[in-house]
């Protein structure tokens, strides 16, 4: 009987990451609808408390995001020669700024319909790009591609591409700029003023 009992066990431990795993294009099309649901639901408040849309995105949509990779990304060789104190600083400004920054850009367009395109994926890869595009009320729609890879057992964003522009790519060059002419603790210093500021716009 024990014996049979540890059988279970050991089926229902290795099993559990797969049940668990959600493809990523389904985790997109979840997130998406849930937020424009929220936004829709929010718009009252939102108005008179910005502060509400920023909460809102933070709870249903960034933690699907790895932020310490991104961030990574963004510095590059910087990030390297970064004390662990300024890594942790620039993480959080850069997803201070990113939660701004996305937050407004999914409340501009809530009331869109955003279509799912097909996803070009084999068996087995870690790695995939899930394309989508938000409809326009003229003109053409505006594609939004999310890059995404499994980290654990979920499948996390590390890059957007707007309109074939990424987010990583853009961020990279404008702060590589800054921080061979002022140095990494500037630009840490400039984007927390920049993220207090845009509270209180």
């Amino acid at each position: 009987m024990k014996k049979y009992w540890l059988v279970l066990l050991l089926l229902l431990f290795t099993a559990e990451p797969t049940m668990a795993m959600q493809a990523p294009e389904d985790l997109v099309a979840d997130t998406t609808q849930k937020i424009t649901t929220a936004l829709r639901n929010e718009q009252d408040k939102i108005k008179t408390d910005p502060n509400r849309l920023y909460e809102i995105v933070d709870k249903v949509v960034l933690p699907h995001f790895d932020f310490h990779r991104m961030s990574s990304w963004v510095l590059g060789k910087y990030w390297r020669k970064a004390t662990p104190q300024e890594r942790e600083q620039f993480t959080k400004e850069f997803r201070t700024l990113l939660v701004r920054t996305y937050a407004k850009a999914l409340n501009d367009n809530y009331d869109r319909k955003i279509n799912m395109l097909p996803v070009h994926m084999k068996a087995g890869d870690d790695d995939v790009t899930i394309h989508t595009e938000v409809e326009q009320k003229a003109g053409f729609p505006i594609p939004i591609d999310y890059k995404m890879y499994i980290k654990g057992n979920e499948w996390k964003v590390y890059d957007v591409s707007v309109d074939s522009v990424s987010l990583v790519a853009n961020y990279r060059t404008s702060f590589a700029q800054e921080i061979r002419k002022d140095g990494l603790p500037k630009l840490i210093a400039r984007l927390a003023d920049r993220n207090k500021q845009s509270v209180n716009e």
